[in-house]
């Protein structure tokens, strides 16, 4: 599991003063990429070779507003990685005093430039090996024979 801590921008927030829901999105993709470049995977190196990862599905689910000027930490794991598919779990918790405030998940794949699925153990050894140790590191469900 990796970290990412942020502060909330005014600019966040809605008419109430908490952070509307769909910035939540946005800080589960700025987690992930982090956790991506924390494990040696940058996105754009990534869509040099011609692999881009779409979004399949997001959830998100709220526990306590988070509100402008909060600082916010999200952990970010791999949960599920079967090669061609992955899942992501992530907890929003405030940074001081460690208070759950949302929890979510995302589904992602790989495709080529073609938008076809790409098999990335077989066209990718290295990428494969790499998410395969980032699953076992974080606990998540996955095949290594695949």
């Amino acid at each position: 599991m990796i970290k990412y801590s942020r502060s909330v921008n005014y600019y966040e927030t809605d008419q109430m003063g908490i952070v509307h829901h769909s910035n939540y999105i946005r800080y589960f993709e700025e987690a992930r990429l982090h956790w991506m470049d924390e494990i040696g995977l940058s996105y754009s190196g990534l869509e040099e070779l011609g692999v881009i990862i779409p979004v399949t599905f997001v959830d998100c689910r709220y526990k306590d507003p988070v509100r402008f000027g909060d600082t916010i930490s999200i952990s970010v794991r791999i949960s599920k990685f079967d090669g061609i598919k992955m899942e992501f779990a992530y907890e929003v918790c405030d940074e001081a005093t460690g208070k759950l405030r949302s929890t979510g998940s995302s589904g992602h794949c790989f495709l080529d430039k073609d938008m076809r699925p790409v098999l990335i153990r077989k066209s990718y050894p290295k990428l494969y090996e790499i998410m395969i140790q980032a699953l076992h590191e974080d606990g998540g469900e996955g095949r290594k024979g695949m």
